[in-house]
């Protein structure tokens, strides 16, 4: 007998041993996982049969990693709102759930970056590694626990400033024809808070990819992208990106608690297609809410970061097609 085989042996034999006992031990188990099936596919929504436990708002995938948002909840089918591009979606492709919400990355790590409403970069530097991820829809603090308007917010344009009082964590929307200085108002205001310990965001909808250029050119030249967040989506995007873009704009930063007032969000529409005043003032007033702080100085995330998980239904729902 060679002696290398009396010296293997031994091992070869505990190997096997091993072997033996993990797949005694090994035990199967089955997860049930539920799989909708899609059944008809419109301009910017989908709808499809299945997933009796998905939730409202909840985030829903596609094939291709085309995302939606289970919007429209009825008993026997589920209207979903887009996210991207759908034309490779089609009746019959498989539809699974995710068990969240839509959400966006927060943090520190977005200050001087162009992202679009999923929190995807578009300036070409890179993946942004988030802090936390924030729902884009949850309710704004009540008013009886928001702190007081007491600190000015500077233009930088005397003629406003003089006339118009306007105040860290208050609302002010700034309405006019096209061509007359809507954005140039905006932009000089961004640039003004260097050094005033005040974050931006600069929301675009539906503008130019040149114009937005321009601006983000003018921003960094200017060093005020230090502090700013760019949020871009364009007109030739999913009407899903369109809808969510100035909530997802308005969670895009957490400031610490001695600063959380320190706000500032400006969201431009396109000039070609103005909506009407009514709508954007309902819309204004419904994410402008959140940039407020709390009365006693401190952030409550646990009101600004609710469950992520969506809301169960407990009955069939219908309500009226999206």
């Amino acid at each position: 007998m060679n002696p290398a085989d009396g010296i293997l042996q031994p091992a070869i034999e505990r190997a096997f041993a091993r072997l033996h006992q993990g797949r005694e031990d090994f035990t199967a188990k089955l997860t049930p996982h539920e799989v909708g099936i899609v059944t008809k596919v419109s301009t910017g929504i989908a709808t499809f049969s299945g997933l009796p436990s998905v939730g409202y708002e909840e985030i829903v995938t596609f094939p291709g990693g085309l995302l939606g948002i289970a919007f429209n909840l009825d008993e026997k089918e589920v209207g979903v709102i887009l996210l991207g591009d759908y034309q490779n979606l089609h009746a019959g492709d498989e539809v699974q759930r995710t068990g969240r919400v839509m959400d966006v990355p927060v943090g520190d790590s977005l200050l001087g970056r162009v992202i679009d409403p999923l929190g995807n970069p578009l300036d070409g530097k890179g993946s942004i590694a988030a802090e936390m991820r924030l729902p884009v829809e949850r309710p704004a603090a009540p008013i009886m626990d928001r702190a007081a308007v007491s600190v000015p917010l500077q233009t930088g344009l005397k003629a406003i400033d003089a006339l118009v009082p306007i105040g860290r964590g208050q609302r002010e929307l700034i309405l006019g024809d096209r061509q007359t200085g809507k954005t140039a108002i905006a932009i000089d205001t961004i640039l003004n808070q260097r050094g005033q310990n005040v974050v931006c965001v600069y929301c675009a909808i539906g503008q130019r990819a040149a114009s937005v250029a321009k601006v983000v050119a003018n921003l960094d030249q200017q060093g005020a992208m230090d502090y700013t967040v760019v949020v871009v989506v364009e007109d030739n995007n999913a009407p899903g990106l369109v809808y969510i873009t100035p909530y997802a704009a308005t969670s895009s930063h957490i400031m610490p608690a001695p600063i959380a007032n320190s706000h500032f969000c400006s969201a431009v529409l396109p000039d070609e297609k103005p909506s009407p005043a009514t709508s954007s003032i309902f819309i204004h007033e419904c994410w402008s809410d959140r940039l407020t702080s709390a009365r006693n100085g401190e952030a409550d995330l646990s009101r600004l970061c609710p469950s992520s998980k969506p809301k169960r239904r407990t009955s069939p729902l219908t309500s009226q097609r999206i």
